[in-house]
């Protein structure tokens, strides 16, 4: 029997291949994964890793015996380097062959690179694998002056950290403001107060047009308009790409990710996809989206593998995902591309608020700060389709969870 492929230890692919166990799947199960190393964690990477918080160890999604006692064969530190879709086998660096009859692609996403002048530098890093974060921590141990390109998710928590083990923090962000792209303008304003309060500086609006070095070495980043920054190393977290390079090469229909149906089916029969190098139309963006975060790699992996053991269930979970900064917990529930409308529940001052999007008139996302009952409530009024009035959002003493109950 040639069983199920799963191509990436990732948490799409790992959930993947439990959930196929637990649904009965009798076949042969290998994961195969080119990290030498157990399956991980990687939210911890850049906060409680780079602290000393937590070891390598402690970072382990399962132990070997899970993966043991549920028949799982990890084949670690192997590459695939070709998908032969027609034959039904994947081919591994060294030209070891193997076959299947069901094959999920779970390779996750890379970090985008900074293509600049003196990208190439020693000193220049990236955070997306353990031994990324390996590298990253033993260079921060060592430096004093540290710039950070990119105000997205990755760099922030890296500024946080960085600035509790006692380092020059500076972030450098192209576009207005924090975390454009994801959560609202009040939340932004929020963590730059935050970060500024830390003592980490934060240039918006700015983008640098090269990193100059001493010899091999990073020395400084020139800004556009010839400004520079003295910096010993350059953390870049400018965005990742979607793994889809083997989907595209067995001609699978990609487009920023591989393109799955709701169960994580490609067009090719027998062929899945779940995690960071898929998309997926989604009815909360309303339309095709490819989400980068834990929660939809399993959930979206639990489907896949339910649908590869004939246990049919559709994946339909609301986006969420979590940032861990400084002393706070920002939550986003939803999709808030496009709304027109936000209004804001809480205090702000008090540090604990969230904000609810509307787009025409429907409830379509909320972004929390430190308020983890928001998040749960929204996660379910957005998953029914219930909007509460803007008034009745703003009013605390309202109890939005009533909404919900007549309903029932």
């Amino acid at each position: 029997m040639s069983g199920l492929v799963v191509i990436g230890a990732s948490y799409a692919g790992v959930q993947a291949a439990l959930t196929v166990r637990e649904a009965g799947y009798s076949g042969p199960v290998t994961v195969v994964a080119d990290e030498a190393v157990l399956p991980y964690q990687r939210p911890p990477l850049s906060k409680d890793f780079l602290l000393g918080e937590t070891t390598a160890q402690g970072l382990l999604m399962r132990d070997e015996a899970i993966f043991t006692g549920r028949r799982i064969d990890l084949l670690l530190g192997r590459r695939v380097v070709e998908l032969d879709r027609n034959a039904g086998r994947v081919v591994l660096a060294g030209d070891a062959v193997l076959d299947f009859d069901s094959l999920v692609i779970a390779t996750g996403s890379r970090a985008r690179p900074i293509t600049i002048h003196g990208a190439e530098l020693d000193g220049v890093c990236y955070l997306r694998s353990i031994a990324d974060a390996i590298d990253l921590k033993a260079r921060l141990d060592r430096a004093s002056e540290i710039v950070i390109v990119g105000g997205g998710f990755i760099g922030l928590e890296v500024a946080s950290s960085a600035i509790k083990l006692g380092k020059r923090v500076t972030v450098i962000e192209a576009g207005s403001r924090l975390l454009e792209r994801a959560v609202s303008s009040v939340v932004s304003r929020f963590l730059l107060d935050i970060h500024v309060q830390a003592g980490v500086a934060v240039k918006t609006n700015a983008a640098i047009s090269a990193i100059l070095g001493a010899g091999s070495r990073v020395a400084a980043v020139e800004l556009d308009g010839g400004v520079r920054l003295g910096a010993d190393l350059v953390v870049v977290g400018i965005g990742g790409i979607a793994n889809d390079d083997l989907a595209v090469a067995a001609g699978l229909k990609c487009a920023n990710g591989i393109m799955v149906d709701q169960y994580g089916r490609t067009a090719c029969p027998g062929i899945y996809a779940a995690g960071d190098c898929a998309i997926h139309y989604s009815r909360f963006a309303g339309g095709w989206i490819r989400l980068e975060c834990v929660q939809h790699a399993q959930d979206q992996g639990r489907a896949v593998g339910l649908a590869v053991a004939d246990s049919r269930e559709p994946y339909d979970s609301v986006p969420r995902f979590w940032s861990d900064q400084h002393d706070l917990r920002l939550q986003t529930v939803g999709h808030a591309a496009g709304s027109d409308r936000i209004v804001i529940r809480g205090a702000i001052d008090a540090g604990r608020f969230s904000v609810f999007h509307y787009r025409q008139d429907k409830l379509v996302a909320v972004d929390s700060i430190n308020n983890p009952g928001d998040q749960m409530l929204a996660r379910r009024l957005i998953a029914a389709g219930i909007s509460p009035e803007p008034d009745q959002v703003k009013d605390i003493s309202c109890d939005l969870r009533s909404f919900l109950k007549n309903r029932q």
